[in-house]
Parts: structure tokens; C-alpha cells; sequence
């Protein structure tokens, strides 16, 4: 990362907003729980100069900043941890047992919070800014919680913008995807209705164990045999439970899947096409099921125009060589909601890729400090070129 791309502004509070983030991932808070956090962060933009709203989707906070008549940008930043205990062995390492900055959300809250500070400052564009911080985007739909609290209705966008780090790829370096970037996450919850009875004498039995058995290898039929091959999806089944000694068979068996989908047509068939398939293995060994289909997140998909307003943005401030070749990740983020309503969109900002680097999601990840400056900075010029003052003009004409 060349510091170069970093702006004075941001450079002069680097150290500031480091020690910032620095605070908050050895204080981290798990999604709806973001109290300490959003106290912090509600405390910063009032000082700042900041209108200041709490509540938003419990724990969310909204500062909102208008310098002269103009558009409307939103910029999301994630608050909450995870429930993992951290092995860094840093000096900054969670105080809180079995929770820690797994994903680097400490980062993306100090990163808007030093260019939220800068703008205020400096006030280069005309319009009103909208800087999200949103709890819980770690499973439990803290983007969807704050819709529903009327976040579009009470603070409108003409568009949004999220940025998320990317460990393996160069610190500081920008990735964008147009169109489908991150997949849907569904949960299904299957229960096996067999018949119990004694292990030596299985005729006698309906054998819940063999019927799911059977439903694990044909639910990888789906993928393979009915999904366009040029589209994205996943079946994953991640637990099986029936049982508890050798020479008893259980009446029931339980199996819970993650489904993912890179688009709402195939995210459809999945759920069809998995519901119809379970019923018919079932029935064809005498057994009954009962299936809990829940929806999580929809699938990510960008913007066109937007996104490539902002990576035009990091191509005239970073060069091409600050940019990444992206391609859709079948992970999944809740941000999604708000793109389903409002334009925008979802880039990454890489953490690195360097030996001793890892996954987030690990316990023994940490956010690199070596992008908070430049990320911030990027924040700063997306928000100056989508608020600038021609283009401000233009638009109320």
C-alpha cells in the first residue's frame, strides 16, 4: 500500500483511529448486544457536528451531515463480533471471553468513522451524507432490522455504499463486481419420521438413518442436475444427528443445511426443487418428513452504474494497480437487503496477503491497520465525487 493514497487529513488522525479500533476490538460485542460500541460511535459524530439518531434496528446509529442542496449517500459500516474465542495473542486482544473482531468489523467502524471526521472538516461536497453504523450483520439481519425501523424512509439515499476487508489480497488494494457479487444464505432444518425398534431385527423398523443417508446423496443431484451449469449454487449438508447407542434404531434424524444461490430464479429452484426431492426419498422408504425452510439473506447483486462509479473512483485515486480481478464469493451479507432497496453497492478493500495472514472468521485473524487510512480515504473521494458540486447542480435542475 503506497502512502500516497492516503490523504493528509486522514493521515494527520491515522494514529488516532488506529488507537480507535484498536479500543473496540478488545471490547467486542456480539450483534444486538453493539451498546459499548454504538455509545462510542454516537459519541464521535456529535462531537463532530453530526445530527445523531440511536435505535435504528436496536442498536444501530445514523449520523447524518448536510452541507448545501444536493443528492443523498449512504455509507454502511457492521459493528458486531463474533462468539469465537480469539488466539491472536495481541496487546489489543479481546477483554471478552469467547467473543472477539473476527471479521474485522472493528475496522470497517474506524474507517468510516476517521473519513466521517475528515468530511466534517473539510464539508467538499454538496448534499447530505448519511454515515450508517448497523448492528448484528453476522447471521441475525441487523440491515433488514434497521429497514424495517424505516431507515430509507427517515434518512433517504439515491444510493448506498458498503466496503468489507479481504484477506489475500494486497493491503489497500479495491475489488468491485457488477451485477450478482455475494450468494444467499437459507437454512433447512430436515426431521426424519422413521419407525424405532430393535437393531437386529431392522424389518421390523422404518430406519430414519438409512432415509436420511439416502437424502444426503441425493440432495447433490440438485447442484449437478438441475441448476444451469453456468450459475452458482450450493447444498452443504453441515449436521446429521440420529441416535445414541449400537443396537437401537432411532424413530427420528435430523439434518440442517446451508443453501446458497448467486440469484433469486436459482435461489427458487433450490427451495423446490429440495422440498420435492426430500418428500419423494422419504416416502420411498415408508418414512415422513417435516422440513423448516428459512430464508436468511438474498443474494448481494451491485448495482451497475454505482458500482462503477466507485470503481472509477479507485481507479483514478489508486491506478489500476490498486484494484483487483474480483469474482463473486458464495459467502453472504446482509447488506443485501439494503441493495434491494436502494442503489449502490458492495466493494472489498484487501487486508493483505502476506505470510502469517488468515481467513476472517479465524481466531487468530486481525484487522490490518495498514488499510484503515487508505479505506477511509477511498470513503472521503467516493463521497466528494457522488456529492460534488456540478454533479449536485445537475441533479435538482
Amino acid at each position: 500500500m503506497n502512502a500516497d493514497f492516503v490523504l493528509p487529513g486522514i493521515s494527520l488522525i491515522e494514529e488516532e483511529m488506529i488507537a480507535l479500533r484498536r479500543r473496540i476490538h478488545a471490547h467486542p460485542e456480539l450483534g444486538y448486544q453493539e451498546t459499548v460500541t454504538s455509545e462510542l460511535v454516537s459519541e464521535c459524530l456529535n462531537a463532530w457536528g453530526y445530527q445523531v439518531t440511536r435505535g435504528l434496528g436496536g442498536t444501530g446509529v445514523v449520523g447524518t451531515l448536510k452541507n448545501g442542496d444536493g443528492p443523498a449517500l449512504g455509507l454502511r459500516a457492521d459493528m458486531d463480533a463474533l462468539p469465537i474465542q480469539e488466539e491472536t495473542g495481541l496487546p489489543h486482544a479481546s477483554h471478552i471471553a469467547g467473543v472477539m473482531h473476527a471479521c474485522g468489523h472493528d475496522g470497517h467502524t474506524a474507517m468510516l468513522l476517521a473519513a466521517a471526521r475528515h468530511l466534517a472538516d473539510t464539508r467538499h461536497f454538496h448534499g447530505t451524507l448519511h454515515v450508517i453504523f448497523q448492528p448484528a450483520e453476522e447471521g441475525l439481519g441487523g440491515a433488514r432490522k434497521m429497514l424495517e425501523d424505516g431507515l430509507l424512509e427517515r434518512f433517504p439515499c439515491d444510493a448506498i455504499f458498503a466496503m468489507h476487508n479481504l484477506p489475500g489480497y494486497p493491503a489497500g488494494s479495491f475489488g468491485f463486481i457488477s451485477g450478482p457479487c455475494m450468494a444467499s444464505a437459507d437454512t433447512v432444518t430436515i426431521r426424519v419420521l422413521g419407525n424405532g425398534g430393535h437393531g437386529a431385527m431392522p424389518h421390523k423398523a422404518v430406519d430414519p438413518i438409512v432415509v436420511a443417508s439416502s437424502i444426503v446423496v441425493a440432495l447433490q443431484s440438485i447442484v449437478a442436475r438441475n441448476v444451469d451449469p453456468q450459475e452458482v449454487a450450493v447444498i452443504t449438508v453441515g449436521s446429521l444427528h440420529a441416535g445414541s447407542v449400537d443396537n437401537v434404531i432411532p424413530s427420528t434424524a435430523e439434518m440442517v443445511l446451508s443453501v446458497r444461490a448467486m440469484t433469486p430464479a436459482t435461489r427458487d429452484l433450490l427451495e423446490q426443487r429440495i422440498t420435492e426431492l426430500v418428500h419423494a426419498q422419504a416416502a420411498s422408504f415408508g418414512a415422513r418428513v417435516e422440513i423448516d425452510y428459512h430464508r436468511l439473506y438474498p443474494p448481494l447483486i451491485n448495482h451497475p452504474a454505482e458500482t462503477e462509479l466507485a470503481r472509477q473512483v479507485a481507479l483514478d485515486w489508486v491506478g489500476a494497480e490498486g484494484i483487483n480481478d474480483m469474482r463473486p464469493i458464495t459467502a453472504s451479507e446482509d447488506f443485501a437487503f439494503m441493495l434491494e432497496q436502494c442503489p449502490g453497492s458492495y466493494l472489498t478493500i484487501g487486508n493483505g496477503d502476506g505470510e502469517g495472514g488468515c481467513m476472517v472468521h479465524n481466531p487468530g485473524y486481525d484487522f490490518n491497520d495498514r488499510c484503515l487510512a487508505v479505506g477511509a480515504s477511498y470513503w472521503v473521494k467516493l463521497t466528494e465525487r457522488f456529492l460534488a458540486q456540478e454533479r449536485s447542480h445537475a441533479n435538482v435542475q
